[in-house]
């Protein structure tokens, strides 16, 4: 065995909520005799993603003499678990806190004009939200999720959707949204993530919208050093604003292939 990343689970913190076992896309925690637990090194990929999930900060990434991740055992793990009630000990913080959706990946609606006018029109002249999907952070974002299959995906700078005033309209209408910052945010947890989600889904097009400043190039360079670790070729279209929201530049990957019209 080699020393590699991988997640350690502090009993005496853990209150057994279990927003872990949701998390985690491999299968590899479960709740046993009300402790969350790794139930086997060969299921964790060490990459942390249940550890945003954890309120009592009882997860942690150690190294440490492990059996190698192995994807395709994890994969069939989470694909075979059953949805087992098991009895949990009371939540002892605040509910808003436990309950968070971040946990739980959902699909919000299917773009659909008519509906949008409806909604529009409901709440008094006010903007309908077109957000399809949940969680949008990609730290949250599970690997795989209906609403990844087939879709066209927006990968956008986190400060786009307060800089652009009509993010909705512009970005939203029929795609799936992930949003992150490539200076602030853990960019090597973000290449794994996304070279995983483009090896494991069929992603039809992505649109990268980021802004003028020098720092948030680095949102184009991740997606394309992760489709090219990936191996697949799907088309890119990158989409510059100003600090203003305004569109500075429109193009393509020259490398990929082009956006169908």
């Amino acid at each position: 065995m080699a020393v590699r990343k991988i997640i350690r689970i502090d009993p005496e913190k853990c209150d057994g909520c279990g927003l872990c076992v949701h998390a985690c896309a491999e299968g590899a925690i479960d709740l046993i005799n009300g402790k969350a637990r790794l139930i086997s090194d060969t299921y964790c990929d060490g990459l942390g993603a249940c550890i945003g999930d954890c309120p009592q900060n009882a997860i942690t990434i150690i190294e440490r003499e492990a059996a190698e991740f192995n994807e395709e055992a994890a994969l069939s793990n989470a694909g075979s678990k059953k949805a087992v009630h098991r009895e949990r000990k009371p939540i002892k913080v605040a509910p808003s806190v436990h309950s968070c959706p971040g946990s739980m990946s959902q699909t919000l609606q299917t773009f659909n004009p008519a509906k949008v006018a409806g909604q529009a029109k409901a709440s008094q002249g006010g903007r309908p939200s077109r957000l399809a999907n949940w969680p949008v952070q990609l730290m949250l974002a599970p690997i795989k999720a209906p609403y990844f299959d087939n879709a066209n995906l927006v990968i956008a700078a986190d400060c786009v959707p307060f800089a652009c005033p009509d993010f909705h309209e512009k970005f939203l209408a029929g795609r799936t949204l992930l949003i992150g910052c490539p200076k602030l945010d853990d960019v090597q947890h973000y290449l794994d993530k996304l070279t995983r989600i483009f090896m494991q889904n069929r992603i039809k097009s992505i649109e990268i919208a980021y802004m003028e400043v020098p720092c948030c190039r680095g949102m184009v360079r991740l997606v394309e050093t992760a489709l090219d670790e990936a191996g697949v070729e799907i088309p890119v279209l990158l989409t510059r604003l100003g600090i203003k929201g305004n569109i500075l530049e429109v193009s393509q990957f020259p490398c990929h292939q082009e956006i169908p019209k």
